[in-house]
């Protein structure tokens, strides 16, 4: 498989900034149950760019590549008026094991394997309201690879598997509702958050991308005791977010067991059943 991503920062540490460019890179490959194992750099740079920051975001796409054991073998760049970095990802996946967004059957836990809040929590950082404390862990959650989640998901059969990330968690929930002709029900409060995430919906700190979701999606979507607040936050687009994977019932048990000794962090927030679109319940 092939497939690439690249994006404009989302943090200020140049690091930090290619570190989480090429984790989400890498993340398309995972969500299939694919492994990679090569990548190339796509990078637009300003021409005025200081060569000490540009090395910096190559260095931290470097060290996640590392991390996933993936070589990059080059690449290309350009000069652009904004920085823009990702990268190009190969990886190989057998067929018959890969996860799809069409593979959900009614009773299955929808598993996801990392909080949400991302989009809100760099937005804030953006208009300087962000508390540093709530930046760093944001970004220790974006640049933690797929890796461990997708080797549990091949390790336990599962089929139905996609990522979370612009489209925020509704939306992709949604492909895969629709992919598999299920419907979808989801508790609001099993739904991780990182910690700045509600203080920063209230202060409507959300990326333009949540509205566009929130209006793209939101005919198909049903909420039952949740206020438009805490609604945008299940819309908000996610930067190297994690797995939504359908786990059949039969396997939740034994998957949550291998996953906590994996350190591999997994939240069932809701399930697939017959019908069709998706329900959001919330009952303090």
């Amino acid at each position: 498989m092939v497939t690439t991503d690249f994006f404009t920062p989302v943090v200020d540490d140049p690091f930090e900034y290619g570190a989480i460019a090429a984790a989400n890179s890498l993340s398309d490959v995972y969500a299939m149950g694919g492994m990679p194992f090569l990548a190339l750099n796509i990078a637009a740079l300003p021409p005025d760019l200081p060569a000490e920051v540009s090395s910096e975001i190559l260095r931290g796409g470097a060290e996640i590549a590392k991390q996933a054991g993936v070589v990059i073998a080059g690449g290309h760049t350009i000069q652009d008026k904004e920085p823009k970095y990702g990268l190009v990802a190969l990886g190989f996946v057998e067929t018959e094991k890969m996860l799809s967004k069409g593979g959900l059957s009614p009773g299955d836990a929808l598993v996801l394997t990392k909080p949400l809040g991302f989009g809100v929590t760099t937005t804030a950082l953006k208009q300087e309201k962000a508390d540093p404390a709530h930046v760093k862990e944001v970004v220790s959650w974006m640049t933690r690879l797929n890796k461990t989640a997708a080797t549990l998901a091949l390790e336990f059969g599962l089929i139905a598997g996609t990522d979370v990330t612009g489209y925020s968690l509704l939306g992709h929930a949604l492909e895969m509702a629709q992919a598999s002709k299920v419907a979808l029900h989801f508790d609001y409060a099993l739904v991780p958050f990182v910690q700045g995430a509600f203080a920063y919906a209230d202060l409507w700190a959300f990326p333009g991308g949540a509205f566009d979701n929130a209006q793209y999606y939101g005919k198909h979507i049903q909420f039952k005791g949740l206020d438009e607040t805490r609604q945008m936050l299940l819309y908000d687009p996610q930067t190297s977010g994690g797995l939504l994977l359908g786990v059949p019932q039969d396997r939740l048990d034994k998957f949550l067991a291998r996953a906590g000794k994996a350190d591999q962090p997994a939240w069932v927030i809701g399930k697939a059943v017959k019908g069709e679109g998706i329900r959001v319940s919330y009952q303090e």
